[in-house]
């Protein structure tokens, strides 16, 4: 069988998420003619049934959504190849993403590591959104990325530890539980009145529950300071706390470790200097990344 092309898995894939040929080819902008006979011909040549088509639309068959499973990976996979040689034949700096707030003292510990170090890359740091920092990875906008463990989806990439560190709640300082030294898990479940705030979900989702979504540490920290939600968080994230922010330890919640990451199949020099830097600054003493 001839290889893929990258055409017709654009194609797929357009039809896959739209599961509409007439919208999947004005997204494409082509005719809607020619998308169809790809599409067949690409079921054809994988010797499968990608798509039950009706007169309503399409629906993925489990071959299909298999596809367009491999199909995503795939074009992330050249779009970052191009990113990166454009990138690399400009002699830009190596670009490290985190989500805005996080892990504050530990980068700024490992930006002086860096600029200390003669064999290390000039480092360009871009500020995301919760959850966008494997997306940035994978389609080669970022070269590392600082992120946690269990939270954050490190699939496909390898890792450097930097902290490992318990979790806080962060309260409303007018709240009861504020002015407690620990709290547990129990105690802040189901708080009335108080609910936790709830993140997207790595596919963008929401979790079911009574708490405010947020996306950003903007929104929960409003929140939290009008009495509206709580949320626990790694403890190193309370440095961007407001005065009206109380952090009390949750005794057994999850560790956290924050790490550095970045594409498993990076053969970049700069990248390895980078990780050597990280990996000489990595004993940032918790107490102080608050």
């Amino acid at each position: 069988m001839d290889d893929l092309e990258t055409r017709e898995l654009r194609y797929f894939v357009a039809v896959a998420e739209e599961l509409h040929f007439g919208r999947a080819a004005d997204r494409l902008g082509i005719a809607q003619p020619p998308l169809s006979r790809a599409v067949s011909r690409l079921e054809r040549r994988l010797g499968v049934r990608l798509l039950d088509r009706d007169r309503r639309g399409a629906t993925l068959t489990e071959a299909g959504r298999v596809l367009l499973r491999e199909a995503r990976t795939a074009l992330d996979a050249v779009a970052a190849a191009a990113e990166r040689t454009r990138r690399a034949g400009q002699r830009h700096p190596l670009v490290l993403v985190t989500k805005a707030g996080a892990s504050h003292e530990l980068l700024r510990t490992l930006l002086d590591a860096v600029a200390a170090d003669d064999s290390a890359p000039p480092v360009e740091v871009v500020l995301c959104e919760v959850g966008e920092q494997a997306r940035h990875l994978r389609d080669g906008r970022a070269d590392v990325a600082i992120m946690h463990r269990p939270v954050d989806d490190l699939a496909g990439f390898d890792t450097e530890d930097l902290l490992t560190e318990g979790q806080v709640a962060l309260l409303p300082a007018g709240h009861p539980l504020a002015s407690r030294r620990s709290l547990t898990t129990a105690d802040v479940r189901d708080v009335p009145g108080l609910p936790i705030a709830r993140w997207p979900r790595l596919d963008g989702t929401y979790p079911d529950g009574p708490g405010p979504e947020v996306r950003t540490q903007a929104q929960l920290a409003q929140l939290v300071s009008l009495g509206r939600t709580l949320l626990v968080i790694p403890a190193s994230s309370r440095a961007w706390q407001w005065p009206d922010h109380v952090a009390v330890p949750v005794l057994d919640a999850p560790h956290v470790t924050t790490v550095l990451a970045w594409p498993a199949t990076s053969r970049s020099p700069a990248v390895a200097a980078l990780v050597a830097a990280a990996s000489r600054a990595h004993d940032v003493d918790p107490a102080r990344a608050g």
